[in-house]
C-alpha cells in the first residue's frame, strides 16, 4: 500500500513540488532512456524529463512513445549527429541564460555509442553545470552476463566498417582484457571469421542481443562455435559481442607506448 501511495504521489508531481523546487536552473542532465522494455527507466529520470524546460532527442519520433507512456509534455526538439555541431551553441547559450535542459537518446545513456560529447564538452568549457543520471547501457547487462572477466574491461563501441576495422579488431585479438563491441547483425559473422584468423577458433565470446526485450538471448562459446551457430540461425536485432582477452597477451598501455607502472594522464 505505501508503495502505491508513493507511484501515485510520483505521477501527479506538478510544477510547484519539492522535487521540481530542487531542479536547478542553467543545468544539462544527461538522462539514460530504456534499451527495450519501456520500463527500464528510473522514477529520477522521468521526473527530471517532466520538469525540465526542454528535452533534446536523438530521434523525437521514437522518444515521444516513451514521453507518451510516461505522460511526459515537455517540449522535445531533435539532437542528433547530423545536426549536433550546428545545434550546440545555441543550446549551450539556454543554458547560460538560467534554462534546463535534459539530452536523451533513442536507447541508453547519451554518448555512449550516441551524441551527447560534443555538447558535454562544450558545457565544461563555458562553465555551464552537467549532471548524468545512472540508467540503462547496452554493454553492462551484456558483460556480466557473459561468464567472461569483468573486473578489467575495454569498451570499444561500434567498429568502423571500412577504415580502421582491421587494424582494431587486431587490437581486439592482441588485448589481454575482454574487450566489448556492439555490431550489426549484418556484420556478426565476418567479425567472427576475423577474429578466428587474428585469435584463433577457440577462444571464448558471448553474443548478446536484444537485451531487455521479448527476444533476448545471449550466446556462449568459443569462436568456432559462435561461427558455426550464426552460420545455420541468422543474427538479427542490436548486438553486443565480448570478446575474452589473450592470455599473455599486450597490455592496453602498451599499445600506447607507455611504461605499465606510468598511470593514464587524460589532461591535456
Amino acid at each position: 500500500m505505501r508503495t502505491v501511495a508513493l507511484y501515485i504521489n510520483f505521477t501527479c508531481t506538478s510544477a510547484e513540488s519539492s522535487e521540481t523546487k530542487g531542479m536547478k536552473n542553467g543545468m544539462l542532465y544527461l538522462v539514460p532512456t530504456p534499451i527495450g522494455n519501456l520500463e527500464d527507466i528510473t522514477l529520477r529520470a522521468i521526473q527530471v524529463l517532466k520538469t525540465v524546460d526542454i528535452i533534446y532527442a536523438e530521434d523525437t519520433r521514437t522518444s515521444s512513445v516513451l514521453l507518451k507512456r510516461y505522460d511526459i509534455s515537455t517540449h522535445m526538439e531533435s539532437f542528433h549527429k547530423f545536426n549536433e555541431h550546428k545545434k550546440t551553441e545555441s543550446i549551450c547559450t539556454k543554458l547560460l541564460e538560467g534554462g534546463t535542459a535534459a539530452l536523451i537518446t533513442d536507447a541508453g545513456s547519451p554518448g555512449i555509442s550516441d551524441p551527447g560529447f560534443l555538447i558535454v564538452r562544450a558545457c565544461i568549457e563555458k562553465n555551464i553545470e552537467i549532471e548524468a543520471l545512472p540508467g540503462a547501457t547496452a554493454f553492462v547487462p551484456a558483460l556480466t552476463v557473459s561468464g567472461l572477466p569483468s573486473d578489467r574491461f575495454c569498451f570499444e563501441g561500434f567498429l568502423p566498417q571500412k577504415k580502421g576495422r582491421l587494424t582494431r579488431i587486431r587490437m581486439i585479438a592482441e588485448s589481454p582484457i575482454t574487450c566489448i563491441v556492439y555490431e550489426s547483425p549484418y556484420r556478426l559473422l565476418k567479425l567472427l571469421e576475423t577474429l578466428k584468423e587474428l585469435a584463433g577458433g577457440n577462444r571464448r565470446v558471448a553474443v548478446c542481443r536484444e537485451i531487455s526485450k521479448i527476444h533476448n538471448e545471449c550466446k556462449r562459446g568459443s569462436i568456432n562455435e559462435l561461427i558455426s551457430w550464426f552460420s545455420k540461425n541468422e543474427p538479427k536485432g542490436e548486438i553486443v559481442v565480448i570478446i575474452e582477452g589473450k592470455e599473455n597477451g599486450k597490455d592496453v598501455e602498451e599499445d600506447f607506448g607507455r611504461d605499465k607502472k606510468e598511470k593514464f594522464n587524460y589532461t591535456q
